[in-house]
């Protein structure tokens, strides 16, 4: 014997209700429903902060001491003083950025990173802090280039460190060069030195290491803007709250004198962005 089935007038208006809150549940981030982040970083007494230690001037450790110094090391160390916790520096690059940012190796990135269009897609970022030209390093003994004019000529090799923003455009910009594509553990600095090619490109802050460490080098700057970058620091996309309060840093910085302090001791003041 079959017995019908009695479904309560209510269900048919309340299934589509729960569907709603059921998908709306799932739309809200995983990041959103965690912690707030500055409350996780005041916990530990501790922002982490990612950046690539061999960046002169930016973010360096340097070899014989071990002690890290540069513009975003002062602004990092800055930060968290006033946050009132202490900054803890997570060694990153360029190539692995996005990836560890992602990953919550760090809670922001602050060592000069450029805005390229790949990396705004993937991450969010502060106002600009500072805005740089692309420049040539060569030897002062080369016969092959002397001046900017001599870079984008048949047989010359110019060289680029793999995942920086000189990689993309380059490659987009040279004609008649051949461009060479630098990884690690090689360097820029020893192809050149070895012949291997004929010159890097660089941008002004790790410029500034080699004519300001080795008598051989000899910068090679455009006539003319070539491809000026801004740098910002980033955070891990769809964390708008935690990009607030690192950008009201910059701007209290820029402000009270802070940036344009740091810029100055590290040689960067040229490239410092507006306010």
């Amino acid at each position: 014997m079959r017995y019908p089935c009695f479904v309560p007038r209510f269900v048919p208006f309340l299934l589509p209700a729960l569907a709603a809150g059921f998908a709306l549940a799932a739309a809200v981030p995983a990041s959103a429903q965690a912690p707030e982040r500055l409350a996780r970083i005041r916990e530990r007494q501790a922002l982490r902060v990612c950046i690539w230690p061999d960046y002169y001037g930016i973010s360096f450790r340097n070899p014989k001491t071990g002690v890290l110094g540069g513009l975003d090391v002062d602004l990092a160390n800055a930060f968290a003083r006033d946050l009132g916790v202490k900054a803890e520096f997570v060694d990153s690059s360029f190539p692995t950025l996005v990836k560890d940012l992602d990953a919550d190796r760090c809670d922001v990135a602050m060592f000069a990173v450029g805005k390229l269009p790949a990396r705004v897609a993937a991450l969010d970022f502060t106002q600009d802090v500072l805005v740089s030209d692309i420049y040539g390093v060569a030897t002062k003994s080369s016969r092959v280039v002397r001046e900017w004019n001599d870079i984008d000529r048949p047989g010359v090799r110019v060289a680029v460190q793999a995942g920086t923003f000189m990689e993309p455009v380059m490659r987009e910009r040279l004609r008649q060069a051949t461009l060479v594509v630098v990884s690690p553990p090689r360097t820029r600095e020893e192809e050149l030195e070895s012949g291997r090619v004929d010159v890097f490109m660089t941008d002004y802050p790790y410029s500034r290491r080699l004519i300001d460490n080795a008598d051989w080098a000899r910068l090679v700057s455009p006539p003319a803007p070539f491809h000026r970058l801004p740098y910002g620091h980033a955070v891990k996309k769809g964390q708008r709250a935690w990009l607030e309060r690192v950008d009201a840093f910059i701007t209290a910085a820029k402000a009270d004198g802070r940036l344009r302090a740091a810029a100055k001791r590290h040689g960067l003041e040229p490239i410092l962005a507006s306010p």
